[in-house]
């Protein structure tokens, strides 16, 4: 039943202008901030937590904002998972930084795009994966039913999403290998699956090592990447943001460090197109707390 009625939402919403989309979505998130609901505490916690520079009041007007950003992410999945191949990339109104995709492909080792939860992160997959052959870690949906529509949709410009297992790292190291693409969201607490806690804003985050270590075995440039939403349903203005080399194989903390610092610079140009919601530092720190 939700599976049926997340699909029948989604096609409605890709019947709408984009522009339409937009403005639905900020109402969507608006009601989702005035209703009580479990990602208040996470949204609050994270923005006091990682802007502690900012006043109240901004934070205060920072946390509406990222609620009202969420509806629109929502919204406009409708188009991202549906429309055609050259309806969906009209969306996309600017591109910064690729070139830095050419010298990476020109070195031999293959690219790793490491795109946050930050803008219209759906979009990132498919513009990457329509001009370059491109393997992404694909996560299973709390509702399964939805698991092969939505799968089917982010492959539908030419990516290849693999499961988050031994397979699926297998198939990321054999992309790169062959001068490819690997795509990873590197903002996710991996659990108990592999990570390293260092700073994020500051707080110390559980931090995967699966990215660096795929950087380090391969020598694949990491490269960041998110599309921002353009005021007023203009589309997007996708960029993309070079990381330096990694360091040595041996201190992951230190590599771990940097892909946060590099998911930190991101989020600072956009922070109210971050996903606060999401708790990020969910896992602590022996001895720590919870902050959730």
């Amino acid at each position: 039943m939700l599976a049926t009625l997340a699909k029948l939402a989604i096609y409605l919403f890709a019947l709408l202008p984009y522009r339409i989309t937009y403005a639905l979505g900020a109402v969507v998130g608006y009601l989702v901030y005035l209703i009580p609901n479990t990602l208040h505490k996470a949204a609050k916690t994270n923005i006091d937590l990682c802007f502690p520079e900012l006043s109240e009041q901004q934070r205060a007007r920072l946390y509406k904002q990222s609620f009202i950003e969420l509806g629109r992410t929502a919204a406009e999945t409708g188009a991202l998972l549906v429309w055609n191949k050259q309806r969906t990339l009209k969306l996309v109104k600017k591109v910064s930084g690729e070139e830095c995709i050419q010298q990476a492909f020109s070195q031999g080792k293959g690219v790793i795009i490491a795109a946050p939860h930050l803008g219209a992160w759906e979009m990132i997959g498919l513009y990457c994966s329509s001009n370059n052959p491109m393997t992404s870690l694909y996560r299973p949906l709390r509702i399964p039913r939805l698991n092969p529509f939505v799968k089917s949709a982010r492959e539908r410009m030419g990516a290849t999403l693999v499961p988050t297992n031994a397979s699926g790292v297998r198939a990321l190291y054999k992309a790169l290998e062959q001068n490819q693409m690997a795509g990873i969201l590197p903002d996710q607490d991996p659990d108990d699956e592999g990570g390293v806690f260092a700073p994020f804003f500051g707080i110390s985050a559980n931090t995967m090592t699966l990215l660096p270590r795929l950087s380090q075995k391969t020598g694949a440039s990491v490269i960041f990447s998110y599309a921002e939403r353009l005021p007023r349903g203009q589309g997007f203005h996708v960029r993309f943001v070079p990381m330096p080399a990694m360091p040595g194989a041996r201190d992951l903390k230190e590599t771990a460090t940097r892909l946060n610092q590099g998911v930190e610079t991101c989020v600072r140009q956009s922070p109210a197109q971050y996903q606060w919601s999401y708790r990020r530092f969910k896992t602590r720190p022996p001895g720590e707390a919870k902050l959730y």
